[in-house]
């Protein structure tokens, strides 16, 4: 967004102002794209938007979504043209509250093994796309790159070697997708998509992650090594992805990981917080009580005080759903709110957003329930309308 698109003064008034840790009825004025004053109270200044008491947070901040790849491929088999699906993904991303997203996009392909899931390389021109769409100031809201590292692939070291620090990469996270452990200590869920998606028989299933295997054991030291030198390389921080066990966590640490994705047991929760780690849940599984995968429950991690960030994953509407759960589970909507406003913003090393204080960038979503369930009612980014 230019800032010579952005209104010169904008004034929010009577809403109740979601803080990280309380909520406090108010205004905010906004001038040149930045928030330049919080006051308390109900009073409507002149030209002020009226909130109507409704809440008023900081824009979302969604670190992992898969929903872009959703727009590439719509249908098995079906591939829709970069440009269409960015602006598609955007429009919907912003209609629900979301402000900033790390897109996340896979680097490492498959060349021989079956799996259309990762058959083959795309991040390199989706990313184009993305800049493109940048440059063009079309977007409605802010996106930067997640790239996600398959440990369990083919190309890893070439697609990631096609990446500079002029990409902007964010967030670099180390996934190991290999059967039989981590998300897939249990085979049946993998089983299932294979069969289902893929069409496998079970001979060939059976072949498919002897295969997988067999490439791990080749190639994952190597692929684990390129891909934090990458990440140190991108300037981009580190995440780990389902790590199972405290000895998965130790590794993880050790290789300056700052953000643990998914982690399937209240173990390696436990284990992250231990180290400083913050640990990221998906609002799918907190919306419905438990992982689709079999893996620990965010619920689960919520009660005993081990979750500190929120991700839609697959659903992006789950975003904001997901954090008043929390907050409902909490006792504390701020909380619920913070954990995908202030707390992914903090690790992702962005301290221009994520909360309402003066100085920060004014994103914002004004929300109402309806029967519960949190509606946005108006977007703002930078200062300007955009959903």
């Amino acid at each position: 967004m230019s800032d010579d698109a952005q209104p010169p003064e904008l004034i929010l008034a009577n809403a109740r102002l979601v803080l990280e840790d309380e909520i406090l009825t108010g205004s905010i004025l906004v001038k040149h794209g930045r928030i330049a004053a919080i006051d308390t109270g109900s009073t409507m200044p002149p030209g002020a938007v009226d909130c109507e008491g409704d809440l008023l947070a900081p824009g979302l901040v969604e670190l992992h979504t898969d929903n872009l790849e959703r727009h590439l491929h719509p249908r098995p088999g079906v591939d829709w043209p970069a440009t269409s699906a960015v602006i598609a993904h955007d429009a919907e991303l912003a209609g629900c509250g979301i402000t900033t997203v790390f897109d996340a996009l896979r680097v490492g392909s498959m060349r021989k093994v079956r799996r259309s899931r990762y058959g083959r390389a795309y991040a390199r021109g989706l990313a184009d796309a993305i800049a493109a769409l940048r440059r063009a100031n079309v977007l409605k809201i802010r996106h930067q790159l997640h790239l996600r590292a398959e440990i369990c692939s083919e190309t890893l070291e070439e697609e990631l070697d096609d990446f500079g620090a002029g990409d902007g990469v964010g967030i670099l996270s180390i996934m190991d997708h290999t059967p039989g452990q981590r998300q897939f200590t249990d085979l049946k869920p993998l089983r299932r998509f294979a069969k289902e998606n893929d069409g496998m028989s079970e001979d060939e299933f059976a072949a498919h992650v002897a295969a997988l295997v067999a490439l791990s054991e080749r190639v994952g030291h190597r692929h684990r090594v390129a891909a934090v030198a990458a990440a140190e390389r991108l300037g981009a921080v580190l995440a780990s992805h389902d790590d199972s066990t405290p000895t998965h966590v130790a590794a993880s640490a050790a290789a300056g990981v700052r953000i643990a994705e998914f982690p399937t047991t209240e173990a390696a929760a436990a284990a992250s917080r231990a180290r400083g780690i913050a640990v990221m849940m998906g609002a799918p599984n907190m919306l419905r009580g438990f992982s689709h995968s079999g893996n620990v429950a965010a619920d689960t991690l919520a009660e005993a005080g081990l979750l500190d960030i929120l991700s839609s994953d697959y659903a992006p509407a789950s975003l904001l759903q997901g954090a008043f759960a929390l907050g409902r589970k909490l006792g504390n909507l701020a909380a619920g709110l913070a954990a995908v406003t202030a707390s992914p913003a903090r690790a992702a090393g962005l301290r221009d957003r994520g909360r309402l204080a003066p100085g920060l960038l004014a994103d914002f979503v004004r929300i109402r329930l309806h029967e519960e369930m949190p509606l946005p009612r108006g977007i703002w980014v930078g200062g300007i309308r955009v959903a």
